[in-house]
């Protein structure tokens, strides 16, 4: 494609494009990228601003920028300079620095309800980053099945399970209980936008287990010490990960809490940790003294400096506040399988939530007490934890009338 297929649009002053140029690659030093990677980005980037120039192309009147990368990509004489994510990463930044206009977005009916959807639990019913992002992948692939919004009308209980149906086979159980509730949760928000005249969430069956949900693992005290001893703390690394653990482990907080922690959620001075946890619930734990000591050696030693205000960074650039919970149990895991601690099956950060629930039971702390710590806010999410620690339960049961002894 040549520069002259460019769609124009209005006239505008062309900014100085090597000087924002300094600016990014100052940006990526800034995010933590090393001066090699800053150097290659910037031999892939200067000659395509000069190619601008001797073409004549204003990249301010430029819509489809992507088009003008094309063009520069196969224009002779460029078979070293074929680095699409650099010229990416650069026009992207000119973007977001308002130099450039914004891409232009040209939403179908179907996206423009799958946004407002996600919107809605943004801001009505304050689900999680990670938990909208979870219900927009079934919410995309059943809006784009049942051909919405145009063909609402033709919504049935019987499409719906034959959705479900569909998927069924190729996801594991857990999986299709995400897509199943994530349903629920869109066809609900259907019937508000008036989009359906009737409540189909219902027609969405319960997805059940064949067996048991077994008991899970459980850590002792000398387990937990086992587990903090393996983490070498004289390392960059080590800093992070002790400090993660101290969290997990000490105060029985989630893998999605321990990345939403802030700086300025840690306060120091009363002694205090702010919890951002599910739907936009806000909580005050003590701050341990164990697991303060760990915060501030990963502040001093390991975190270093960043414009993110989120506590625990990635350690590599971008140096950004970490974005995923799987980050966080693969902490969990590595360290547990140092320890030879690591239990069969799909473990991660929540065994050490689970040990702390149970360790509280042994020692003697009531229901209504764990549910406080792990801040539970239906008693009966804390009253499963009664079923595991089956020893307790022996030694408080009441014998049933008439019968001398219980069994055992």
């Amino acid at each position: 494609m040549s520069e002259q297929h460019f769609a124009s649009g209005p006239s505008c002053c062309e900014p100085d494009l090597d000087h924002h140029l300094e600016a990014f690659l100052s940006g990526l030093a800034q995010a933590g990228y090393a001066e090699n990677t800053r150097r290659g980005k910037a031999r892939r980037i200067v000659p395509f601003i000069q190619w601008t120039h001797t073409s004549g192309i204003r990249l301010c009147e430029v819509d489809d920028l992507d088009a003008c990368i094309d063009a520069f990509l196969a224009s002779p004489g460029r078979p070293l300079y074929k680095h699409r994510s650099a010229l990416q990463a650069f026009l992207a930044y000119l973007r977001e620095a308002k130099v450039l206009p914004p891409r232009p977005m040209e939403r179908s009916t179907a996206d423009a309800l799958r946004h407002s959807y996600l919107e809605h639990l943004q801001s009505q019913q304050g689900l999680s980053a990670h938990s909208i992002a979870a219900y927009a992948v079934s919410v995309r692939g059943f809006i784009e099945a049942m051909h919405l919004p145009e063909e609402a009308a033709d919504l049935d209980a019987r499409a719906i399970q034959r959705y479900l149906l569909t998927l069924s086979p190729e996801h594991a159980v857990a999986t299709v209980k995400v897509y199943a509730a994530g349903l629920r949760s869109f066809l609900r928000f259907c019937l508000l936008k008036g989009l359906i005249s009737r409540d189909l969430s219902t027609a969405l069956p319960c997805i059940g287990r064949c067996q048991p949900k077994p008991m899970p693992p459980i850590l002792s005290d000398e387990d937990i010490e086992r587990v903090l001893a393996t983490v070498d703390r004289s390392s960059l690394r080590g800093c992070r990960e002790f400090a993660v653990l101290q969290l997990l482990a000490r105060l029985g907080l989630r893998a999605s809490e321990v990345l939403a922690l802030r700086l300025e959620d840690v306060h120091w001075e009363q002694g205090e940790l702010l919890v951002r946890g599910k739907g936009a619930q806000f909580d005050r734990l003590p701050l341990l003294q164990d697991v303060g000591e760990a915060i501030v050696q990963y502040l001093r030693v390991a975190r270093g400096h960043s414009d993110s205000r989120q506590l625990f960074l990635s350690r590599q650039a971008p140096r950004i506040g970490l974005q995923d919970p799987s980050t966080v149990s693969a902490i969990a895991h590595r360290a547990l399988e140092r320890a030879g601690l690591l239990p069969s099956g799909r473990v991660g950060a929540h065994i050490f939530r689970d040990s702390l629930a149970t360790r509280m039971l042994r020692h003697g702390a009531s229901l209504s007490e764990i549910a406080e710590v792990l801040r539970h806010r239906c008693i009966a999410t804390t009253q499963g934890y009664a079923n595991v620690d089956l020893e307790r339960l022996r030694d408080v049961a009441q014998a049933w009338p008439g019968v001398q002894e219980v069994v055992q």
